[in-house]
């Protein structure tokens, strides 16, 4: 049996999805290999045969395996989804990265420039007032993933510099770095999805070409400390055709 985390209290069937989970995740496992049987499976982990079932049950709902008759179980080729800015968040807390499997990014472009008027609203300040603005794309091997802004209040570039500079963060994503040099840390995050037809100026970040008539999802996310302050708006566009996908295990 695979080797589990001792404070590990998911039921059988999850910890089995997770060990596979995190060996595509992690390219161990590549598109087009096979899994163990159900009963090879059931034996290696020391469970019922209908346990190794809904752990394969789970990973093909989750679209990362298929089952093929007289075969069994494959690897698919892993579709990266839109990551929110919190999952960007946590990503980075884990690896120091916020890049997604299979990711990159690139057009880092930062400075300090007067906040148009939903910004402004979401940053407590008055439109027009200084606020730092951070840009990037993330792509994987399909092409773009999402155009990615960061708006942070205007008082950390003093603190924090690097923030106002076009250049791609080391040690961590924005947050990461105003925790270490002030203290203040997330403690609160406020995420919305929403989708609409991408705008011209969608379609420019987006590298797409005028006149394009697509949909997006658009995804904020609001950054706050222990006391109810900002520290950071981020807002993704994601590239048409990109999923959201979420997956959440009903005990």
């Amino acid at each position: 049996m695979p080797e589990t985390p001792r404070a590990d209290n998911r039921p059988p069937y999850a910890r089995i999805a997770g060990h596979y989970r995190d060996l595509i995740s992690s390219g161990e496992l590549s598109p087009g290999d096979l899994l163990p049987s159900i009963k090879s499976l059931a034996a290696e982990w020391g469970v019922s045969t209908a346990t190794a079932d809904r752990a394969m049950r789970l990973l093909r709902e989750e679209k990362l395996v298929q089952g093929i008759p007289g075969v069994g179980t494959e690897v698919l080729t892993r579709r990266i989804s839109l990551s929110s800015g919190a999952e960007r968040h946590d990503r980075s807390g884990r690896t120091q990265s916020s890049w997604g499997v299979g990711e990159s990014s690139s057009g880092h472009v930062a400075g300090i420039v007067e906040a148009p008027e939903d910004v402004a609203h979401a940053l407590g300040i008055s439109p027009g007032a200084d606020a730092i603005r951070r840009c990037r794309v993330y792509r994987d091997g399909h092409g773009i993933v999402s155009h990615s802004t960061s708006w942070i209040p205007a008082e950390f570039a003093r603190i924090v510099p690097e923030l106002a500079r076009s250049d791609r963060l080391k040690g961590g994503v924005s947050l990461d770095l105003i925790a270490r040099a002030t203290g203040r840390r997330v403690v609160k995050r406020e995420d919305e999805e929403t989708a609409r037809i991408a705008t011209l100026q969608d379609l420019e970040l987006l590298e797409l070409e005028p006149g394009t008539v697509a949909a997006i999802l658009v995804l904020t996310a609001r950054f706050l400390d222990a006391d109810g302050e900002l520290l950071e708006y981020g807002v993704d566009l994601g590239a048409p055709g990109r999923t959201r996908r979420t997956v959440s295990e009903v005990l």
